[in-house]
């Protein structure tokens, strides 16, 4: 197994906030669009999401099955086209990449080119949208011996979702590429955003910043920490809050505490810098008593806190000593500060020890459906 990470980036420590996109899937009634009507606001969308102009830089997250995932990426106008059917590339012989499954049918395309897993990663309502009914195509894929499909659901377009998933996601494929072997099959809905991110991709658009916060979320262990949001005030009915590691399209509201006149949110994070807002009696504010951001591109400022953990590496690190592996920094702050740092050079690759604690997590992580 081996994982690998590459960034161009400035300075990760500092640059690694999660800013989140609501799902970008249309909500709007589009019962009576066509097909390509339908594609052409998905673009528009996808285009918008990823931030057209954009440069990604250059980045790899690799399993035993991807072995890397070199992106070096100017997005200018991104189309998908669901009309034109499925499509897809061979990043290598034993990988695909591409779009989602439309019909049953194309099953069997897939089983016909030697396809042994197929992943999905598309929520329902990216199903939805487009009519397609992923019910028929699972239970298609069931009544054959030589397939299987898989699902792991992660939101249109938003890095803070794609974050949090992403461990989950790669452990599921990992196990089911040593127990299926053959070609595997991995698709968002358009093929560019999340089904890159979780193996590797030819010409794909990333959200950097969330791979590489979920690779340094594996190597440190998922360490959370606790913090308390407060919005002071009884004279309001609700209170809720947007963003943090929900992202933008989700809310979470505040439960209200008598004895001090003020609502109260207790959430545990992952470190990084997490941007919010809260949302009072439907209205969308800030909230002064705690940091604020500078004015955005798009001129809005939001709340912030940044979770600094030093996280705890050490048991991680006992564990592979004991086994015979070889640590070079035991020291919890340090390492968690050293990994940051590394992720923010041209041409970082990953210890040993970091391999082995890759490898053990995505044998051990837990099994969802």
């Amino acid at each position: 197994m081996h994982i690998k990470v590459l960034v161009n980036a400035m300075n990760i420590r500092e640059r690694r906030a999660i800013k989140a996109m609501s799902s970008s899937t249309p909500n709007a009634d589009m019962e009576g669009a066509n097909e390509e009507e339908k594609s052409d606001v998905y673009s528009t969308n996808m285009t918008e999401a990823m931030g057209a102009g954009k440069y990604y830089g250059s980045i790899a997250l690799c399993t035993s099955l991807a072995q890397h995932l070199l992106a070096n990426v100017l997005i200018s106008v991104l189309t998908y086209r669901h009309e034109l059917g499925m499509n897809y590339n061979f990043i290598r012989p034993d990988l695909i990449v591409g779009s989602c499954l439309q019909t049953p049918a194309d099953v069997d395309k897939l089983r016909s080119i030697g396809v042994k897993t197929i992943y999905c990663l598309q929520q329902d309502p990216d199903l939805a949208y487009f009519s397609v009914d992923i019910d028929a195509i699972r239970e298609y894929a069931s009544t054959f011996d030589d397939i299987q499909h898989l699902r792991a659901q992660i939101r249109d377009f938003d890095g803070t979702d794609l974050r949090m998933r992403l461990p989950a996601v790669v452990s599921k494929l990992h196990k089911a590429v040593n127990r299926n072997g053959g070609i595997t099959y991995i698709h968002c809905t358009a093929g560019l955003g999340r089904a890159p991110a979780t193996a590797r991709n030819r010409k794909c658009y990333l959200n950097v910043d969330a791979i590489k916060s979920a690779t340094a979320d594996i190597l440190t262990g998922l360490k959370k920490r606790s913090i308390t949001l407060t919005w002071n005030g009884d004279n309001c009915s609700t209170v809720e809050v947007s963003g943090l590691d929900i992202g933008w399209g989700q809310k979470i509201p505040l439960q209200y505490d008598e004895n001090h006149g003020s609502w109260i949110l207790q959430r545990d994070l992952l470190e990084g810098r997490y941007e919010y807002k809260y949302i009072v009696d439907g209205e969308w504010m800030t909230n002064t008593n705690e940091p604020v951001t500078l004015v955005n591109k798009d001129g809005h400022i939001n709340n912030y806190v940044e979770m600094d953990n030093g996280l705890v590496l050490q048991k991680i690190y006992s564990d592979i000593q004991n086994n015979g592996g070889t640590v070079v920094d035991e020291d919890p702050e340090s390492a968690s500060a050293a990994l940051w740092t590394r992720l923010g050079t041209d041409d970082f690759d990953l210890t040993s020890s970091e391999r082995e604690i890759i490898k053990q997590f995505l044998d051990e992580y837990p099994d969802e459906e």
